[in-house]
Parts: structure tokens; sequence; C-alpha cells
């Protein structure tokens, strides 16, 4: 076990938000997780109020840094021009999803009205990074196109499938540990995303415009 105390209760809060949520978690749970007593929880880092927010900061800042990343990844970085572009950043984020599930499992605990206490987080950490995708997107998208819905609809259907993954016939989840149902579900993200935001339907960028003849 880490022996740093600050690690090893973020790690528990963050495992414990994660499967019950902030509503069904305790100070004292998170003690007992983190193998410390709550007067070590409290001096080191807060309340419980206090431990959401440094989980959930954690949490905004890493799905940040990768969405960053991925961005930075395309034909120009920092912009989106393409489908292709638009198709690499729906990867990268699902990829991040499948590398972290603590994170869908917490924003999906939060956006079920959990932690419904803890106002204003979305404003200072979601909304800026959403706006700029939406701006990033809409040169791409089809002019009729709802860019805001279609990346909440992307989102959302990312988190689902991290989270409880997708049922065969029999009951069975088929989750994100199976790679054919991993490819599968991508195919169908592409689809999905393609299809809200008309991407089949978009103005050509002057990027990717054929050169004019000679």
């Amino acid at each position: 076990m880490n022996s740093d105390p600050v690690t090893r209760i973020l790690d528990a809060a963050t495992r414990l938000f994660a499967e019950r949520g902030f509503d069904g978690t305790s100070t004292r749970r998170i003690a007992d997780a983190a193998d410390l007593n709550i007067a070590t929880v409290s001096y080191h880092v807060g309340g419980k109020r206090d431990l959401y927010l440094a989980v959930m900061t954690g949490a905004a800042q890493a799905e940040r840094a990768a969405l960053e990343a991925a961005l930075d990844s395309c034909a120009e970085p920092g912009r989106l021009g393409s489908a292709a572009d638009v198709h690499l950043v729906v990867d990268a984020y699902l990829d991040f999803c499948v590398a972290r599930p603590e994170i869908p499992a917490l924003w999906m605990h939060r956006w079920l009205s959990d932690a419904a206490d803890v106002a204003s987080f979305e404003a200072a950490h979601v909304h800026p990074l959403v706006g700029r995708l939406i701006e990033l997107t809409r040169p791409v998208a089809a002019p009729d196109a709802d860019v805001e819905y279609a990346l909440w609809s992307v989102i959302w259907t990312v988190h689902g499938f991290a989270r409880g993954g997708v049922p065969d016939a029999s009951g069975r989840r088929r989750r994100t540990d199976d790679p054919e149902a991993l490819e599968r579900f991508r195919a169908a993200l592409h689809r999905l995303a393609s299809g809200l935001l008309g991407l089949e339907h978009a103005p050509v960028t002057s990027r990717a415009a054929s050169p004019h003849p000679s």
C-alpha cells in the first residue's frame, strides 16, 4: 500500500465514489478503505465534500489532458478539419474511458443527480471544455447539425458502454475487455458521430478541398 496518506485517501475516495456515488459513500468508509482514521483523512484532505471535489477535479483534468493530446494529433494540431479528425478525437475519448473506467462511472453518478448539493462544478470544469469542442466541431459539421447535442450523445454513449457494456441474448454483458465488442462499439460510435453531425453532408474545408485545376 502506498505510504503517502493523501494518495491513499484520494485513491480510496475515487474508487468508492465511482462504485457508490457521493451520496452512497461516507467519510468513514473512505478512511477504512485507505486504512486510516477519520481524523487523518480530515487533516490531510478535509471532509467528504472536499474529497469529492478533489476527485472530480482530478477526473476533469485527466479528461482535458487526453482530449488536448487528441486534438494535437489532428492533421492540423488543435483544429478539427475533417471527419477523420472527428473520429480520431472520438476514438481517443473512448480509449481514455476504457483505460480509466472510474471516470465515466464518476460522471454517470453525478449526472444521475448524485451530489446535487455540490453545485457549479460543471460551470468551472465541464462547460468550458465542451464549449471548446463545440466551436471546433461546428466548421466540419453540416450546417443544420445540432453540434451540442451530438457531442453530448457521444459522451453519454461512451459512458454507458464503458460502465455497463451491451447485453447479448443470454444477458451476458459484452464489455470493454472484450476486443470484438469494443471494436463493434467503436465502429457504431463512428457512425453515430457521423450521422448526428452530418459529416457526409458537411461542407468541405479549405484544407480538405481538392486543388483548383490549373
